[in-house]
């Protein structure tokens, strides 16, 4: 039986994976115009927003799945790591070449964050490698 201390990070972790996940999901796939009048960005077809809302909902549902059976779900955890890295990656290109309309504030915040999370889900993963 894996330690409880293996896994503390990793579950912690997906809490707050999910809970960022249904946030942002839920403002792109319900409400994707105040989501944009809040951040100040440029006008966009909402049909461009709403699927990812819906994909960033499921995922996070999916880290509450894995959060309650944490057992051989490695390949889902390395796919949440992989998709916040990328997204982070992504986030820090756009804020660097400035192709980014929105406040300055909502791009520092969403790169710093989804950076953050990809090192602690790595790192969770690293701990918890037993049993994923």
């Amino acid at each position: 039986m894996v330690q409880n201390d293996d896994v503390k990070i990793l579950k912690v972790t997906l809490i707050i994976f999910a809970v960022i996940s249904f946030f942002n999901g839920f403002g792109l796939l319900f409400v994707p115009g105040i989501l944009l009048k809040l951040i100040g960005g440029n006008p966009v077809e909402f049909g461009w927003l709403r699927w990812s809302g819906g994909v960033i909902i499921a995922l996070g549902i999916g880290a509450l799945m894995v959060y309650n059976k944490l057992e051989k779900q490695g390949i889902f955890v390395t796919t949440m790591a992989l998709s916040t890295l990328f997204g982070g990656l992504g986030s820090l290109y756009s804020w660097i070449m400035q192709e980014f309309s929105a406040a300055t504030w909502f791009i520092a915040l969403i790169t710093c964050l989804l950076l953050v999370l990809s090192c602690l889900i790595w790192w969770g993963r690293g701990q918890a490698k037993d049993i994923l």
